[in-house]
């Protein structure tokens, strides 16, 4: 069942959007909705789900972690199919690895996006060759650098 989304609801999620941090009050003061009204509706928009959970954005460089990397794998599906295991077995190894950021399933002529971040090149070469492409499944690989 969807779950309508108003005007206010609009104002308060845009709001936590960029400050997540933000007290009932502040948003309040920010939308010119009154703070009992930001509290409810939030506390809805969480039991409803529209509203999965709160995060924050980190500098990744100031924790060494600066380096970012778009791995596009192909899978080995027939490898798989063998091993009775799936593109979601798979996902779910990958997410395993404390250098992976995010894994998508996505369509196409890939089959799974990974999101990585490491220190630098010789900490991705090691991530890359020493684990991911070792992976039962990974078929190819393709690396997208991000450069800025």
């Amino acid at each position: 069942m969807t779950y309508e989304i108003d005007e206010k609801d609009l104002k308060i999620i845009e709001v936590l959007k960029e400050h997540g941090d933000y007290t009932t009050r502040q948003i309040a003061k920010k939308t010119l909705i009154p703070a009992t009204t930001i509290n409810n509706r939030i506390r809805k928009l969480k039991k409803k789900k529209i509203i999965k959970n709160f995060t924050i954005e980190l500098d990744h460089s100031r924790i060494g972690k600066g380096f970012l990397v778009y791995i596009l794998i192909s899978a080995n599906l027939i490898l798989l199919k063998e091993k009775k295991r799936t593109q979601h077995d798979l996902a779910n190894d990958l997410k395993k690895f404390d250098f992976v950021e995010k894994v998508d399933i996505v369509s196409g002529g890939t089959d799974i996006i990974v999101t990585v971040r490491v220190k630098d090149v010789e900490e991705f070469d090691q991530a890359l060759l020493g684990k991911i492409q070792l992976i039962e499944g990974v078929d190819k690989t393709q690396s997208l650098i991000v450069i800025h």
